[in-house]
């Protein structure tokens, strides 16, 4: 008798336990390069959460889109930029309904803790003599790199600097330019100056958001994707307060929310 009621208990349990194998999932993400940190913490979370699996490639999202147009096998795309996401779901190349606003970049300049640059002064500290490269990430095909320039261009002193910039393959590379010491200053992603990594090692201060276009980011569930319950998972992850709230830790705005204001040893 004792053996058949310690039956029950273990039946449950393993009946629990494969309905969540059966149900977990790995997801390929195409994850912009100012997602990285976030996204790195996300997945841990979530695969905490939910047993899914995150393999997460981070890069452009110009060259994210041209890829998934020439088949990649990508389940998620995470783009910096509202428009390819779009473009990919008039071409049928996305699932439908799933195009998902999740968030607005920012942007700041970003210098070595040791730079004597007063950041204070914003876009025009960057005149200073002593800055002699600027990184930025590539205007061509990085929505973090169109924004630099127009924020520059507002100020009045692109033409001036145009000849400055060290451009990065995406806003990441941008970032470890300005942090190896390749450029003096760099005008890169909010959520990378508050990541770990460049935030021990440097100080910024926000551009603000009136100088440029707005970063508007949207993500969508890939068409060819083999594996949308669990992509659709993580995009209600990401809804959740959980989610929420690790995105507005890494600087992210939700979208239609006004940004904070946020300034970080700009004196």
């Amino acid at each position: 008798m004792k053996q058949r009621t310690l039956m029950v208990p273990l039946l449950a349990l393993f009946i629990a336990l494969t309905a969540v194998a059966a149900r977990a999932g790995e997801i390929t993400v195409a994850a912009a390069a100012d997602l990285t940190f976030a996204f790195q913490d996300a997945a841990v979370k979530f695969h905490k959460a939910t047993g899914d699996t995150i393999r997460l490639v981070s890069g452009s999202s110009g060259n994210f889109f041209a890829q998934i147009r020439n088949g990649a096998p990508y389940d998620l795309f995470f783009s910096a930029d509202l428009e390819y996401p779009r473009k990919l779901e008039a071409a049928g190349l996305a699932e439908p309904d799933s195009l998902y606003e999740y968030a607005a970049g920012r942007i700041v300049i970003w210098v070595p803790s040791a730079s004597p640059l007063a950041l204070r002064r914003g876009l025009p500290v960057l005149l200073d003599p002593r800055v002699r490269r600027i990184a930025i990430a590539n205007p061509q095909h990085a929505p973090y790199g169109r924004a630099a320039a127009a924020a520059m261009r507002r100020a009045g002193i692109y033409d001036q600097l145009r000849d400055k910039l060290v451009l990065g393959e995406n806003i990441s590379q941008a970032a470890q330019f300005a942090a190896s010491g390749n450029a003096d200053a760099g005008i890169i992603a909010l959520s990378l100056a508050l990541a770990p990594a460049l935030e021990s090692r440097g100080r910024f201060v926000e551009v603000p958001p009136a100088d440029y276009p707005p970063i508007l980011q949207a993500a969508v569930i890939v068409r060819s994707s083999r594996h949308k319950d669990a992509a659709r998972r993580f995009i209600a992850f990401l809804k959740g307060r959980e989610g929420m709230a690790l995105m507005e830790s890494y600087g992210f705005t939700p979208p239609g929310g006004a940004p904070a204001s946020t300034h970080k040893g700009g004196e």
